[in-house]
């Protein structure tokens, strides 16, 4: 993972004083990077009955849908608001500053099916334990959450007791 971790671009003071930002557009742009972060976000799903994955809006569509596809999985998108056309669910959770909204179509997760949630970066958590709770609303199992990136030092995992957290470069600081 040490080769991705070179991947990613550090941006200091982005978006805003103090903040060093972990940019993966670099990752992207690197065609053996990112195979190789697709194929390591596969590998750690394929021990798992998966019915769906799981895309957050907007980079988790990035990584989500090709590791439905390499394991034989649905995709389903989770999209900010009136994005999607047909009868939805919805939830609304915190942020640091303000609140925001996630929908799903509503017939997307069926009862027990067994769902892995995408994304890119577990900061903070709340956005993907709002996805877990819009699983869950409508019977469905969250079988684990996958990321590329994970901020150990804002503690995000601390939302998840109880699930199947994995992340491939985890930064420190």
């Amino acid at each position: 993972m040490e080769e991705l971790r070179r991947l990613i671009r550090e941006v200091p003071d982005f978006p805003k004083p103090g903040i060093n930002f972990y940019d993966i557009t670099t990752l992207l742009l690197d065609p053996i990077g990112l195979q190789k972060t697709i194929d390591a976000l596969a590998a750690e799903a394929e021990t798992e009955r998966i019915d769906t994955v799981i895309g957050v809006e907007s980079r988790g569509f990035i990584f989500g849908a090709p590791v439905a596809y390499k394991i034989g999985a649905g995709f389903i998108p989770v999209r900010k608001p009136k994005k999607l056309p047909a009868e939805k669910v919805s939830v609304s959770y915190d942020l640091e500053y303000g609140q925001d909204t996630l929908e799903m179509h509503k017939d997307a997760v069926g009862e027990g099916h067994r769902v892995l949630i995408v994304d890119d970066l577990l900061a903070t958590g709340g956005t993907a334990r709002a996805v877990c709770d819009l699983v869950e609303s409508v019977g469905g199992h969250v079988a684990g959450l996958l990321f590329v990136v994970e901020l150990d030092f804002l503690n995000g995992r601390s939302k998840f007791d109880g699930y199947d957290v994995r992340s491939l470069i985890h930064y420190d600081s």
